[in-house]
């Protein structure tokens, strides 16, 4: 995804990519991808239960993430082992996360200096929090919207660099008394300095959350710019594209209908005061525990739910007696402060704990109850449901056990299996073996009704560990390849390639990428025609795919604001240039992916409030397209499965026709264009289910998804462990059941602090693994160190000056899929890029290859891969040692050398 000049009605701020590393701190507790299939990207508060069958009127949403517990079993049960605990049978824990909502302001001053010559600014906020002034500047005659860095005398104590275009300066606790501004950071500078404005925007480092004026940057000019036409720099109307569209700022921007200006008792020094109201969101833990104890003197069972979410608690609840979980009112007694709701559910408020802690409550159950169905409502209108559905607590009883003698067999989820061609390996062979027993052992007890419940409770102990043991291997291992063999009448001489047939959307496992275009490849006009005569030199070079630009029609002349889907003539050529451009690499074996915008469309009408979300074309979808919870346009749609991209009308994928028609384009491309698979655009901003949905639909032979997230730093610098954030591409690339890769941002990151900060250390993990995505799920991982974004004219993210080859050098003899960006195809790094894609192929290094990471120190990162090659980046020495193989080095450049296997 591009940030995107609309001029003159978007402008966008200079570096979108680069400050993608701060992240919400709602986002750091992501959903396990082991357990449960999300069909959201949280669990959210809904209006009432889902199958309840009633729908409460006027209900308030809170903002609360429903998480399944970190030590809970991939069945979901939990059995208790203590003493006290004879009688439970089940028990299970919900954390949960509340969203508490606090109002503020921010000051915002600037006062003269006691001479003519010093001015000061004050930024303050009367909020507690760990504040951060992330700030820069511009000159009288700079011209468009970039920072610059404030002078080193102008930079208060404690300030941070970022990069070469802005400052970081933490607010400290004021001594004055002031409006009661509680933090704040004074900047000094020269009032006749060239500098003509600071421009900054406040982040709470303690949930992550930027704050921001009206969607654009704060603006604070230091000259007088009434009389000055030809140097005003106007406050950037970017639709709150900041940084980029990676991340849920909207949620947090600030809530003002502009400044209120209020006089000063220092008038005579104000040169201006303004205060701004603002909301901070801080996220809340609580949980709740729900378990279910045989009662010895009653043939009843009792399930007892606790929390410790304060104020009154309701369970709306109900009971079910078979597989459909429909709601039915059990047969009385009922817990005290009981009521019918609407002869549908029973609504029982639990009882304040000793202490004031939290509330609890018992609910009896009868024999035959296979599940007891609720939902909580707190403060009177608020409803907490489970993943946008009812919570459900099986109850095991006689007849649940039974349905396991039906079982033939375990199945694997398709959500965890890796590739259907390649063989199990021994270990996952004995645990399905060992898994099976057990299930058939449940099974006999049953028949002979011998079962005791120290038997059931030992079984069910053993299938946890395994189900652990079983996921382990599955994040840890680097399956093997099944190969040929051969015949005796085959000649010794001719080599047998490994049996390699990966799933719809993933390749052949030796593909190396190609990204065919830049930032600036539109103005060419006639980009199809030019880039049809690099096609045999791109074949010659090794490259067996090629992302191509966005094809459809757009607002934006990159093509990342598509309007018309099916008008595919862009100012990258027109339809029969792109279709000739793709029979064309066809011709030299390299398959082409279409880069398909499928998050959000720009609209071709407006509505009766003058809101563009009406679209024309073939596809002439209504509001009803369009998500419900982006306040910039209007739509009648549902709640975002994902991140909202402002700039445009974010399309609700869980709309059927939505869905219809987008398959049916992408069919269409494929079958009309040639395409062989997609390159997909910002995909956190919709479920990653709908993802497999359309790749199921469109058959792709390779998919990627640009899934970009935000790295962990702290205090500015970037943390050694970044295992939460290539889980939560790995959580995507699940959600999507496989069906396509992502782009492994987490490698990219890491090799930049590694290489610009002489960190090589940063490029083993905790286990001796790679550190990026690449190193947990290779196979769905395209490694890259530039793209159009990043690099480029625009610059956002830009690879370490010089070292691009080191980062060429890594990508292209490790395990994953290797993307090349063209502007260094075409450089004067080509001899050496083709040298490294030459040894990669001669040797056959696959999206799989095993690493073994022989030095991984403050200068120098050596690894050997697949026995046959080994390699090293950085200043630092090493050779491989003399072993079973001796060594030829086959390629070096500056700080990087190769080695082949003898």
């Amino acid at each position: 995804m591009a940030t995107v000049p609309l001029e003159p009605i978007l402008h966008h701020h200079h570096h979108r990519r680069e400050t993608s590393k701060f992240l919400m701190e709602s986002e750091k507790h992501k959903r396990s991808s082991l357990n449960y299939t999300w069909k959201r990207r949280n669990c959210m508060i809904g209006n009432g239960a889902k199958r309840c069958n009633f729908r409460p009127a006027n209900s308030r949403v809170l903002n609360t993430t429903v998480r399944a517990s970190s030590d809970s079993s991939a069945t979901g049960l939990s059995l208790l082992n203590t003493s006290d605990s004879d009688n439970v049978i089940f028990q299970k824990t919900f954390p949960l996360q509340c969203i508490e909502k606090v109002e503020g302001k921010i000051l915002v001053r600037l006062d003269c200096g006691n001479d003519e010559e010093t001015h000061q600014l004050v930024v303050g906020c009367n909020l507690p929090g760990k504040w951060i002034l992330h700030w820069g500047i511009n000159y009288v005659n700079d011209i468009g919207s970039d920072w610059d860095q404030p002078p080193v005398e102008m930079r208060p104590q404690g300030s941070i660099p970022i990069k070469e275009y802005a400052i970081e300066t933490p607010l400290e606790k004021s001594v004055g008394e002031e409006a009661g501004f509680i933090y704040e950071v004074k900047i000094d500078f020269n009032a006749k300095s060239s500098i003509s404005a600071i421009n900054f925007v406040l982040r709470d480092e303690e949930t992550g959350s930027w704050y921001r004026h009206k969607g654009t940057d704060f603006k604070v000019p230091l000259t007088n710019l009434s009389n000055d036409e030809g140097n005003t720099v106007e406050t950037k109307q970017d639709f709150s594209i900041w940084p980029g569209t990676l991340g849920q700022l909207s949620n947090m921007l600030l809530q003002s209908d502009g400044g209120n200006s209020k006089e000063s008792t220092q008038q005579n020094r104000n040169l201006f005061y303004e205060e701004y109201d603002i909301v901070k969101q801080t996220s809340i833990d609580n949980s709740m525990s729900v378990y279910i104890k045989r009662s010895p003197e009653v043939e009843n069972n009792l399930l007892h739910i606790e929390t410790d979410i304060p104020g009154d608690v309701v369970v709306h609840w109900g009971v079910c007696n078979n597989e459909s979980k429909k709601w039915e009112i059990p047969e009385g007694p009922y817990p005290d402060k009981t009521s019918v709701f609407k002869n549908k559910a029973l609504q029982t408020l639990l009882q304040e704990k000793e202490g004031g802690c939290g509330c609890s409550g018992l609910f009896p159950l009868d024999e035959g109850i296979e599940g007891f169905i609720f939902v909580l409502k707190i403060n009177n209108n608020t409803w907490v449901n489970y993943m946008g559905d009812d919570f459900y607590i099986p109850i095991p009883n006689e007849k649940s056990f039974k349905k396991l003698e039906h079982l033939e067999e375990v199945n694997i989820p398709e959500s965890v299996k890796i590739d259907s061609s390649l063989e199990i390996t021994s270990n996952t062979d004995e645990l399905i073996n060992e898994i099976r027993h057990l299930v058939t052992g449940i099974s006999s007890e049953k028949k002979r009704k011998t079962k005791s419940k120290e038997t059931q409770e030992s079984i069910l102990r053993e299938i946890e560990k395994l189900a652990a043991e079983a996921y382990s291997i599955f994040r840890s291992s680097i399956p093997s390849f099944r190969k040929e063999l051969k015949s005796e009448s085959e000649s010794e001489s001719k080599k047998v390639e490994p049996h390699l047939k990966i799933s719809s959307g993933t390749g052949s496992g030796y593909e190396i990428l190609c990204q065919g275009f830049n930032w600036e490849s539109h103005k060419s006009t006639s980009w199809y025609l030019e880039l049809q005569n690099k096609a045999a030199e791109l074949s010659s070079l090794g490259f067996t795919i090629i992302w191509l630009p966005p094809p459809t029609e757009s607002i934006s002349p990159q093509g990342y604001m598509p309007k018309d889907l099916y008008n595919l003539n862009s100012r990258y050529g027109n339809v029969d240039e792109l279709k000739a451009l793709v029979n064309k690499f066809h011709e030299v074996g390299i398959r082409a992916l279409g880069d398909a915008v499928i998050n959000h469309r720009c609209a071709h009408y407006q509505n009766q409030n003058g809101i563009w979300n009406i679209f024309g074309g073939r596809l002439d979808w209504d509001d009803r397209a369009v998500v419900g919870d982006d306040p910039h346009f209007q739509g009648r749609g549902n709640k975002s499965s994902g991140d909202n991209f402002h700039a445009a009308p974010n399309i609700d994928h869980s709309q059927e026709f939505v869905r219809r028609d987008l398959k049916e384009w992408l069919c269409w491309l494929r079958k009309e264009i040639g395409y062989d698979g997609w390159r997909l655009d910002f995909v956190r901003g919709f479920w990653g289910g709908y993802v497999k949905d359309y790749m199921d639909a469109s058959e792709p032979y390779f998919a990627v998804g640009e899934y970009w997230d935000s790295l962990n730093y702290t205090y500015g610098e970037m943390d050694y462990n970044q295992d939460s954030h290539r889980q939560r591409i790995v959580d995507w690339i699940n959600a999507t059941n496989g069906t396509a890769g992502a782009f492994d941002v987490t490698t990219k990151g890491i090799l930049h602090s590694a290489l610009e900060r002489c960190e090589y250390w940063r490029l083993s993990d905790s286990k001796g693994k790679p550190p990026g995505v690449v190193g947990w799920w290779p196979s769905r991982a395209v490694t890259f160190i530039e793209n159009h974004d990043t690099g480029s004219t625009q610059g956002h993210w830009r690879f370490p000056g010089g070292k691009e080859m080191q980062g060429y050098a890594y990508i292209l003899t490790h395990p994953g899929t290797p993307s090349v960006f063209y502007d260094h195809i075409f450089s004067h790094y080509n001899s050496q890029i083709s040298t490294l894609i030459s040894i990669r192929n001669r040797n056959k290094i696959h999206c799989r290859s095993a690493v073994e990471i022989t030095k991984a120190e403050g200068d120098v990162y050596a690894a050997i891969i697949d026995e046959k090659l080994a390699m090293k980046i950085g200043p630092g020495h090493y050779e491989p040692e003399s072993g079973p193989h001796q060594w030829s080095l086959v390629a070096e450049g500056n700080d990087y050398k190769v080695w082949e296997a003898l």
